[in-house]
């Protein structure tokens, strides 16, 4: 769901071109499955695209790859920070860091509470607080 929706929020931003996102899991147990019918439900009803996504899993390439390298919960943090990476360029972080505001630390899995719009609006929050720090971090 995080995937979607900052690709919506960076390409509302007109900044497809200079901003890449991708996601994966820190497990192997939805690797290239498309994403769960809650999360597409409620990416439809915003009017968010979700079409060409399968799950992949972290590797330590990753953080050598990107900027930014998110989590959802203390588990997934402790799972990516435990990665062999040839070398680190990544930001490693909870994504709910990106909006305090929430009081919220971890997101919830919606595959075991069913609390998909919670979730959104989460996941929405905390995308706008990202986008806003990529934009002041790279002069964008």
């Amino acid at each position: 769901m995080a995937e979607a929706v900052l690709r919506h929020k960076v390409a509302a931003a007109g900044l497809s071109e200079q901003i890449e996102v991708d996601s994966a899991g820190t497990g192997d147990w939805h690797i290239g499955k498309a994403p769960h019918y809650g999360t597409l439900g409620i990416l439809g009803e915003k009017g968010i695209n979700a079409e060409g996504m399968v799950g992949r899993q972290v590797s330590g390439d990753d953080l050598a790859a990107f900027h930014y390298v998110l989590t959802m919960d203390a588990r997934n943090l402790a799972g990516v920070q435990a990665l062999n990476a040839p070398s680190v360029r990544a930001t490693v972080a909870p994504l709910m860091e990106y909006a305090p505001e929430t009081g919220v630390e971890e997101v919830p899995d919606p595959y075991l509470t069913g609390g998909f719009p919670e979730v959104y609006r989460l996941i929405d929050a905390a995308c706008d607080g990202l986008l806003s720090a990529i934009r002041r971090d790279h002069g964008l």
